[in-house]
């Protein structure tokens, strides 16, 4: 039986998410129709571009510039600052759509998954049709779209979405590579790398066709045996990776994003990895539950996923206890020079109330029942007037943090 995979991508995730969320509200202005993106605070001028509208990008606004960089290029750029909590109850949503028409469904970022609809053909016999369908119904009932690439594997279904944006369903079976896929530049292959595709240019290599059409052992003199080998097979269109979906039973809360721009940074890094933290802790405490494994993950500019655990005695559903935690896995697991595409934070081997095995001897002490007690008024307070009501000071940028404390000294 031949393989239908389909990939499906969020059209400029987080700014499409925050403009539903504001039309919901009553908003009159669509921010996908006006200059605006996703960054830091406009007033600072700091932080960098997470994501940007077409009208932003027509001023030469680019995803992963500094904020004032871009004010510089468009004054009447309009800002929102990220908000995790919106982006994973959105990316819920539209999961929960997809999984109502394809067996196996695997989430591979939060605006990213696959769908494995071999063996559907008695009910889809139309797999556009069917893949419009999808679409459609991810604009008509949540409000934002979303491009279906359809392929006969993982790889030629990713490189199919990407290809004109936005709302829009494309094919890239293996007969149509060479017409669609070949003429690209090199650059265009899905886990090329800029450094990567500049060598490969440098060897006169410009296109996907060009090396399609390298002999392997070249490659593999290039660019190593693992890489050269793994490159050639995708330029030739061959993945034989399986669609994985999360096992039914498994017992969990986890959140990832894929950074738009690659993180090079430390302060950065834990920035983003208090804010995932704090999203999927209060998750996990709204479902009155606890954690007795805490797991980091990154993934390399060059797609290689690494990933540490540390299991607890006891467990724990307090934010900053699972964050000093993640912390100290990040500080294993990156070298901070290897610039990282994606961060991810999973709280494992659950139980709920009453179901813990393994209780400490001695009562908590007073500071870990005042951690507790805070994350109870932060979920309480986020709960009645919103996520973005109220943040942790180590999620801030720095000047923010300065500026807090010097006003409240002044007072």
């Amino acid at each position: 039986m031949e393989r239908l995979i389909f990939h499906i991508d969020v059209n400029s995730a987080f700014l499409s998410w925050e403009a539903v969320r504001r039309l919901q509200a009553g908003d009159k202005q669509d921010l996908r129709l006006l200059p605006s993106a996703i960054g830091g605070d406009r007033e600072k001028r700091t932080g960098v571009i997470l994501a940007k509208s077409i009208p932003a990008k027509a001023y030469g606004v680019q995803t992963g510039e500094p904020i004032a960089q871009a004010l510089r290029k468009c004054p009447t750029l309009i800002l929102a600052k990220p908000d995790f909590a919106l982006y994973e109850k959105s990316s819920k949503a539209f999961l929960s759509i997809c999984r109502k028409y394809a067996p196996v469904v695997e989430q591979y970022s939060i605006d990213e998954c696959f769908l494995d609809m071999s063996g559907t053909s008695m009910l889809y016999p139309d797999p556009i049709a069917i893949a419009h369908r999808i679409k459609d119904e991810i604009r008509d009932t949540l409000g934002f779209t979303v491009n279906v690439g359809i392929g006969s594997n993982k790889l030629l279904a990713k490189m199919a979405s990407d290809f004109e944006k936005p709302d829009r369903v494309h094919t890239l079976y293996s007969e149509e590579i060479e017409a669609k896929m070949h003429p690209l530049d090199v650059g265009a292959l899905f886990t090329v790398g800029a450094s990567t595709a500049e060598k490969l240019r440098r060897s006169y290599v410009r296109t996907i066709g060009d090396l399609a059409r390298t002999d392997p052992i070249e490659l593999q003199n290039l660019l190593g045996n693992k890489q050269g080998t793994h490159l050639h097979q995708y330029a030739n269109g061959i993945d034989d990776s399986p669609v994985q979906a999360e096992a039914e039973d498994a017992k969990g809360y986890s959140i990832s994003t894929t950074l738009p721009q690659d993180l090079t940074d430390w302060e950065a890094g834990n920035r983003v990895l208090l804010a995932l933290t704090d999203s999927v802790a209060s998750r996990m405490r709204a479902d009155r539950a606890k954690a007795y494994c805490i797991a980091v993950t990154v993934r390399s500019n060059q797609f290689k996923d690494r990933s540490h655990q540390r299991k607890l005695s006891t467990p724990t559903d307090i934010t900053d206890e699972i964050y000093a935690i993640v912390k100290s896995l990040f500080a294993e697991l990156w070298d901070g020079r290897t610039p990282l595409r994606l961060l991810g934070v999973a709280l494992t081997e659950v139980c709920r109330e009453g179901e813990e095995m393994q209780l400490s001897l001695f009562s908590e002490d007073a500071e870990k029942e005042k951690a507790r007690r805070v994350d109870r008024a932060v979920d309480a307070i986020r709960n009645r007037f919103g996520y973005n009501t109220i943040k942790r000071g180590a999620s801030c940028d720095p000047s923010e943090r300065i500026g807090r404390k010097s006003r409240t000294k002044q007072e």
